[in-house]
């Protein structure tokens, strides 16, 4: 008489058991607190990164203009990540990935060989400070790195690859980004927003690229569109003068986009 009870009892045990596993919100508690504790410890490490004493004084005044919170919460940069960032200038962002990335990860510091004799000194200043970042020269066209990337990062830069003079084929540029990021790798880019219609046909003369344009471009590479930042909208500016003009300059309006290597 006893089997049949032993019986039904286990089968219901892995009836429930199979509910529990198969319940869509099992561990949701767990999963949301261990996102947000996640999220909690990024942004501390981005406001470290911020406030970084060793960030020279003029970038930390040009803050209020950049929004690096708001752009370093897009650009989803992580600790450990492998980012590299083209033509750092002066290492503005270079700075903030650094710090972010931390110890474990890697800041690649991209200067085209067109400009590299006056660029490596500055990009070889970064290397000194920061012991994670790392100088590397190339061909914009097949650009490649040590390792593969989770991110690459461009700012203000895009559109000066279609001035004939940089001797650049933006489709091969594209494509070796596409190529050195890892599966699901990221492509982030901010430039100056030239008006619709405009395409790539003032680069040169204002230093501006129309936002639709540069994205047909990118997807065309095999990127998938991930979303965009208003951080750096500015509707006082409109577009219609150079962009290092007194009037508007380090103010204009410029779009942010971050593009997906698919996998």
């Amino acid at each position: 008489m006893l089997k049949p009870v032993v019986v039904i009892v286990a089968v219901a045990a892995a009836l429930i058991a199979g509910c529990s596993s198969a319940e869509p919100w099992a561990g949701r508690g767990d999963r949301m607190a261990t996102n947000t504790y996640q999220a909690m410890a990024l942004a501390d490490l981005q406001r470290a990164a911020i406030t970084d004493p060793l960030r020279p004084a003029d970038e930390v005044a040009r803050d209020q203009y950049r929004h690096p919170d708001r752009i370093l919460a897009f650009a989803q940069v992580q600790p450990g990540w492998k980012i590299a960032d083209i033509r750092p200038g002066a290492g503005y962002f270079t700075r903030l990935f650094s710090r972010v990335v931390g110890d474990e990860g890697k800041v690649y510091a991209f200067v085209p060989n067109r400009t590299a004799e006056r660029e490596n000194p500055r990009a070889d200043l970064l290397v000194e400070a920061y012991s994670n970042v790392m100088r590397v020269n190339g061909d914009l066209n097949t650009m490649s790195f040590p390792e593969p990337l989770d991110a690459v990062f461009m700012s203000q830069e895009y559109h000066d690859f279609h001035i004939p003079a940089f001797n650049t084929d933006v489709a091969l540029m594209n494509r070796a980004i596409y190529d050195a990021l890892k599966p699901g790798g990221y492509f982030i880019v901010i430039d100056h927003s030239g008006r619709a219609g405009t395409g790539h046909t003032e680069v040169q003369s204002l230093h501006r690229i129309e936002g639709a344009s540069l994205r047909a471009e990118v997807e065309a590479a095999g990127f998938i569109f991930d979303g965009e930042s208003s951080a750096l909208v500015n509707t006082a500016d409109d577009r219609t003068i150079n962009v290092f003009d007194e009037a508007i300059r380090g103010r204009t309006d410029q779009f942010v986009y971050r593009f997906r290597k698919p996998g």
